[in-house]
């Protein structure tokens, strides 16, 4: 014991001053382990929300190009389906002229089985011309064709349209029975009462005409078909002009007229049919 305490007694500065350093240097290590982690969670810290950002970034681009993705279907899908539609509606149209067409050819056979006597041309009509005297139309058929001035037109159903005014080579121009120029004999179907169809200016903008020169005791109703006499062999007869539409009394008194209204749309007409011939009846 003596020993030892000789020990310290020589020593012992030097033993506490080494016994202090153990400690400092178990403190430092504890405290850089400790520092590591700090750093580990500093490092956590900072990260944390980058990785968050990333993945929300990745998220959020999936998601929009998913996005895009169905949309550009989608537009295709559209666009395909407003072509399928054009396409439908331009056959439905095509149907609807293809059968506006095959019921002109029905009228137009049933006119030709009908009137066997008339021998008619094909015309459309590519021109129209109005003015407070004068309603006329231009055909695409002209003296090439066999057409001539005088002919008479009427439609598929057999109405009259008018007279051929002039004749060009591949044209004509067509005289409407409404124009103040017109004048042909007409008959009164029901009756056989004779009388002079005209257009006359005051009605002209109303798509009407006079039947004058009734016979004095005529029984013309309202509702009475009218039709072209034939007399003079100058036009066929029988060819539908309009009906009675209502009778005066002239400004006289002593003498009936008619009003009527044609037959035949003039308005709306889009081809019409030239009488070029006909067989004369006795």
């Amino acid at each position: 014991m003596s020993h030892i305490k000789r020990f310290f007694k020589r020593n012992g500065l030097w033993v506490l001053f080494a016994t202090a350093l153990l400690s400092i240097a178990l403190a430092v290590g504890a405290h850089l382990s400790a520092n590591a982690t700090i750093l580990e969670n500093i490092a956590g810290v900072v990260l944390s929300p980058i990785n968050n950002a990333h993945a929300s970034l990745t998220a959020w681009v999936a998601d929009k190009s998913q996005y895009y993705a169905d949309n550009t279907a989608l537009l295709e899908e559209n666009a395909a389906l407003k072509l399928e539609i054009a396409n439908m509606e331009e056959a439905i149209r095509q149907a609807e002229l293809d059968s506006a067409e095959n019921a002109r050819f029905r009228k137009l056979l049933s006119l030709r089985e009908q009137r066997q006597d008339l021998t008619i041309e094909s015309a459309n009509i590519t021109a129209r011309s109005t003015t407070n005297w004068t309603e006329t139309f231009t055909l695409n058929r002209g003296t090439d064709h066999g057409i001539q001035e005088g002919n008479m037109v009427i439609t598929e159903e057999g109405y009259l349209v008018g007279v051929i005014d002039t004749a060009g080579s591949n044209w004509s121009t067509v005289l409407t029975l409404v124009d103040t120029d017109t004048s042909l004999g007409a008959q009164v179907f029901r009756t056989s009462d004779l009388g002079l169809v005209q257009g006359d200016f005051s009605l002209m903008a109303e798509q009407r005409l006079r039947l004058d020169y009734l016979p004095q005791d005529t029984s013309l109703l309202a509702g009475d078909l009218i039709v072209t006499s034939g007399l003079g062999n100058y036009y066929p007869s029988g060819i539908v002009i309009g009906t009675v539409e209502s009778v005066q009394t002239d400004d006289s008194g002593a003498a009936s007229y008619a009003i009527i209204a044609p037959e035949a749309d003039l308005n709306h007409l889009v081809q019409v049919f030239v009488i070029k011939e006909f067989d004369i009846v006795d």
